[in-house]
């Protein structure tokens, strides 16, 4: 199993950074392993929502059948997801207010018969690196919708 997670300060109130992350159809723009929908996202998400993506990592796509598992604006987009060759992964966005801006921590976790020994490690580690890059997508746009 991979394990990644991240907290960071940013300069964009909570229903900016939210207006990003909640809304799917610009993923591709901000959240790195996400190459594209699949299948059009919904237009007004809640927790049942399913969605159908072509994610990379690693240099390897995959398709993720994607389960809203929770959706708060402006807090929180959790989901869950089912990839081939078994790979399950979720990931969690939780946005709370900071001062003038907010802070973000995200989870995400991958498993399955791929996601094991020396190649869970290097997802694990590209997750980070990935994760990072979003999270630095993520500000510009939050920041660009103030």
């Amino acid at each position: 199993m991979g394990h990644i997670e991240a907290t960071r300060h940013l300069d964009a109130s909570p229903d900016a950074v939210f207006s990003v992350i909640g809304n799917f159809s610009d993923w591709d723009k901000w959240f790195s392993v996400h190459e594209k929908w699949l299948e059009t996202p919904p237009s007004a998400p809640s927790a049942g929502s399913k969605l159908l993506a072509k994610i990379v990592m690693l240099g390897m796509a995959n398709k993720i059948d994607w389960t809203v598992t929770e959706y708060q604006a402006p807090r929180v987009v959790a989901l869950t997801g089912t990839g081939m060759a078994g790979v399950q992964c979720s990931f969690r966005f939780e946005v709370s207010p900071d001062g003038d801006g907010s802070t973000i921590s995200v989870n995400g976790d991958f498993e399955g018969a791929l996601i094991k020994g020396a190649l869970g490690k290097a997802v694990e580690k590209d997750g980070i690196k990935q994760l990072d890059l979003s999270l630095d997508q993520l500000q510009s746009l939050a920041t660009a919708a103030i």
